[in-house]
């Protein structure tokens, strides 16, 4: 061996050491969803099908769905808002849909968010819940609803009770997705 692989690496003095270039902040903007932001909607959402328990669905959904779902809910005046980058990325998105089709429950909503893999843990989940909340109090409705997995969706359980929803209900073994069985737990909050 030779004794310069003996030798400790030698460190550069500070002021010769290259400084790397802090990370940008993480920057986005909440707004109303676009039909121009539907095709990040779906790339966003599909993910989720295709690779996670956290949605049920088994089929990814089209663009020509996701349009009949915005028109559906802007129509029936519910909230579907976008956090995008300032390059005009989606980020993630959160939208409210009919809980059930029938006249008496049109003040009640079941919500939805989903980010983006790389925008999670940046608190954006955080912000987006927390506009739909007041964009739905904004709407008029007066309860909202959230269906979970209950297996591997523990930060989605964590952010919804920290935002004041409750546990109202778990129902066990109700989905099949991966070949596993897979129970939900119903969250509710009232909007004030």
């Amino acid at each position: 061996m030779l004794e310069e692989e003996y030798a400790p690496a030698r460190r550069k003095p500070f002021h010769l050491r290259r400084i790397e270039p802090p990370e940008p902040p993480f920057a986005y903007e909440i707004r109303p969803a676009t039909a121009k932001d539907l095709p990040d909607v779906r790339a966003i959402y599909n993910h989720y099908v295709v690779n996670t328990m956290v949605t049920l669905d088994t089929d990814t959904k089209t663009l020509r769905e996701w349009r009949s779902t915005f028109a559906y809910v802007s129509r029936l005046g519910l909230p579907f808002l976008v956090a995008v980058s300032p390059t005009g990325q989606v980020l993630g998105y959160a939208i409210c849909e009919p809980w059930i089709q029938k006249r008496a429950y049109r003040w009640t909503a079941e919500e939805s968010i989903y980010l983006r893999p790389a925008s999670t843990g940046k608190g954006l989940g955080r912000a987006l819940l927390t506009a739909l909340i007041a964009a739905a109090k904004e709407a008029g409705l007066k309860q909202l609803l959230a269906v979970v997995a209950d297996s591997g969706a523990e930060s989605s359980l964590a952010l919804h009770a920290a935002l004041g929803f409750h546990e109202t209900g778990r129902m066990g073994r109700v989905a099949q997705k991966f070949g596993r069985w897979i129970g939900t737990v119903m969250l509710q909050r009232t909007v004030k």
